[in-house]
């Protein structure tokens, strides 16, 4: 016991320090914890601070697509730029915000759409048939009964000059005993021996059987029928014993060393399609062999049954190895003549919701996955590809595979979607009745292709004019606005209407008087806004006159502001892709979009 008490005496001052370390901190390292705790609030307080003035984004009201990182005018209406929400949602009802995840589990795919030739492989089927040009019908010269026959059933092979049969005919008998009787008087009357040789030859006797009969003095009682032409016997008209008339056929002849390709192609595939075109083609008899041939005619007809037009190819048929009514398929990588480049995008990234076709665009400028839907006018179909006439531009990433899965997830999520009719293209509300109404009023009827070249360069100095007449009012410049229409007044007097035929030329008239009757308010009137109202009407004549007829070398813009004339809308041309409005000028200078490029 005394032992233990020793012990603890020994370690007892250790034990007091110990202690007395401890009363310390308690009573003074706890305020200082405090203070570095509430350092360390501060500080993060001040980074989240500091993080969200970071993060904070300004967009424009009207045009959401418009980000920037801090404040401003937005770029394309002039309005001031208004700060997002924190959170990821997007107010535009055009776009759609998802996760990293959603869109891994959806496998949605994109692709950048660039510029291409546009080429369609066609792929058409069709038979051999016989060349026409080939085709010949070997005929009886007399009249007589077949007493021999030396081709004897359809499909042989026969030469120029071949024996085919041997004819019994009076009519020859007849004439070789006049030639015989003229011989007696060829020393008196050569010109009777002359004329009955003469008629032997009209009966298609050769020289040597007419020198035979000479030298003999025989009459020969059968005499044979040549082959005029080569190839194989393809019908067989006459048998041994038949009595033919001068002229009957015996015999149908074709030559098979040529033959034709004849194809049959849909009308939807004949704008691909043109004499010249190359076309590859297979026949079952040879699967591993490809044939190669072009277009050398293309029927102006449609076969009112079939709804189809013959396309025709020529080939050499080396060995015979191809047969007439053989099937054939065919494959033509045709390019549009009228396109030199396009945009292309592949079908399955196309919705289309009636009338109306749409695809989904990536923003590449956002870190969070979001799309944007957007409306587009779709041209010609090539294959498993469209090409894209308006709404997009080269570069944008399009959606080509998960479209139904983001389109889905803007219904659930209370956007605009496949099933909204209220669907538009980018940049503009949904479509009001007034803009509606206005679209409607610009239906053209396409006269394109019949307008002379002429006509198109007269009305392309017409939309110069134009073009000069649209600067004025983006500069609110209501003198050189009266100047300019002016001008436009003469070059529209410079359009010859003769041109014009028919359809065409009645069409015309009527766009003449709208463009005649604006130009002249325009040149009249003093206030700009006036000129304005008028400047519209011009527009919309001239638009249609432009989608009518066509120009010459050169690409127009069809551009829209929503909120001319007290948001009534209203729409110009323009030879420039960025937008300078000339209904607002200084005021709204960027305030529209373009809704489709005119190119011929």
């Amino acid at each position: 016991m005394k032992n233990s008490f020793k012990k603890f005496k020994k370690y007892l001052p250790i034990l007091w320090v110990v202690l007395g370390i401890t009363i310390g901190w308690l009573l003074f390292g706890g305020g200082s914890g405090t203070d570095s705790h509430s350092d360390h609030n501060h500080q993060q307080s001040l980074g989240k601070k500091v993080s969200k003035q970071q993060a904070e984004v300004w967009t424009c009201s009207m045009h959401p697509q418009i980000k920037q990182p801090e404040p401003g005018q937005c770029p394309l209406c002039g309005m001031d730029l208004i700060p997002q929400k924190e959170n990821n949602s997007d107010d535009s009802p055009y776009r759609l915000v998802m996760t990293q995840n959603a869109v891994a589990l959806a496998g949605i795919q994109t692709s950048v759409i660039n510029e291409a030739s546009p080429e369609k492989e066609v792929r058409l089927t069709g038979k051999i048939k016989m060349d026409e040009r080939q085709m010949f019908t070997q005929v009886a010269h007399v009249k007589g009964r077949i007493d021999r026959l030396y081709v004897n059933y359809t499909g042989e092979n026969i030469i120029k000059g071949q024996r085919l049969a041997s004819v019994y005919a009076p009519e020859l008998l007849t004439a070789q005993k006049e030639l015989i009787e003229a011989l007696s008087y060829e020393q008196t009357n050569p010109e009777l021996v002359k004329a009955a040789r003469n008629k032997l030859r009209y009966l298609r006797l050769t020289e040597a059987q007419i020198k035979r009969v000479e030298k003999n003095k025989k009459v020969q009682t059968n005499f044979d029928i040549y082959a005029d032409v080569s190839g194989v016997v393809t019908k067989r008209n006459v048998t041994l014993g038949n009595y033919v008339q001068e002229g009957s056929p015996m015999f149908k002849v074709a030559n098979l060393n040529a033959l034709w390709v004849v194809f049959d192609a849909y009308e939807s595939d004949l704008a691909w399609l043109k004499v010249g075109e190359v076309i590859k083609f297979k026949v079952a008899a040879y699967p591993d062999q490809v044939l190669e041939s072009r277009i050398t005619f293309i029927d102006p007809m449609i076969n009112p049954q079939t709804r189809t037009a013959s396309v025709r190819a020529e080939i050499l048929n080396q060995g015979l190895k191809l047969k007439p009514e053989m099937f054939v398929e065919g494959l033509v990588k045709a390019r549009l003549p009228f396109n030199s480049t396009a945009l292309i995008v592949p079908k399955s990234a196309v919705m289309w919701t009636g009338k109306r076709s749409v695809v989904y665009i990536k923003d590449v400028q956002e870190k969070i996955p979001t799309f944007e839907m957007r409306e587009v006018t779709l041209g010609q179909p090539l294959g498993s590809s469209y090409i894209i006439k308006g709404g997009l531009k080269k570069g944008e990433e399009v959606v080509t595979n998960g479209t139904f899965a983001i389109d889905a997830a803007a219904q659930l999520n209370n956007k605009l979607s496949m099933m909204n009719k209220n669907v538009e293209i980018k940049d503009q509300k949904p479509k009001t009745k007034k803009e509606e109404k206005k679209e409607e009023g610009l239906k053209i009827t396409d006269y394109n292709k019949t307008t002379p070249a002429e006509f198109k360069n007269q009305l392309k100095e017409l939309v110069k004019a134009y073009l000069s007449l649209k600067e004025a009012f983006v500069k609110t410049d209501a003198t050189k606005a009266s100047t300019q229409a002016k001008l436009v007044s003469g070059s529209l007097e410079k359009v010859n209407m003769t041109l014009l035929k028919n359809e065409a030329h009645m069409a015309w008239m009527k766009h003449l008087a709208q463009i005649k009757s604006a130009t002249q308010a325009i040149s009249k009137a003093k206030d700009v806004e006036k000129q304005r109202t008028q400047f519209e009407q011009l527009s919309n004549a001239l638009i249609t006159a432009v989608k009518s007829f066509g120009v010459s070398e050169i690409t127009l813009y069809k551009q829209y502001c929503p909120m001319a004339f007290d948001n009534e809308g209203a729409f110009w041309l323009s030879d420039k892709e960025e937008i300078r409005n000339p209904y607002f000028g200084d005021k709204m200078l960027k305030c529209g979009s373009v809704k489709e490029t005119i190119k011929f």
